[in-house]
């Protein structure tokens, strides 16, 4: 088994445990509410800033490539080489 279905299937049984749990009214993690909507905020700034960061930088190979194109092309403020 490798390692991503390893983690894909420790993550579906954690989340069936917790629905388990939830249907016979018990709470797995005692959260406050507040608790829980600051996480998600933080979480969704987080996941929001990496992938505007990803995909405005040109990191990748690929990114790199398209940006070469782009220059040589004249359609960046840099001027071709």
């Amino acid at each position: 088994m490798d390692k991503g279905t390893f983690i894909r299937s420790a993550v579906l049984f954690v989340a069936l445990v917790n629905q388990i749990l939830v249907i016979f009214g018990k709470s797995p993690l005692p959260l406050s509410s507040e608790l829980v909507e600051q996480f998600v905020a933080v979480t969704f700034t987080v996941v929001s800033s990496v992938f505007a960061w990803f995909k405005n930088n040109y990191i990748t190979k690929k990114g790199k490539q398209q940006r070469e194109i782009l220059e040589n092309s004249g359609l960046t403020k840099k001027k071709p080489n």
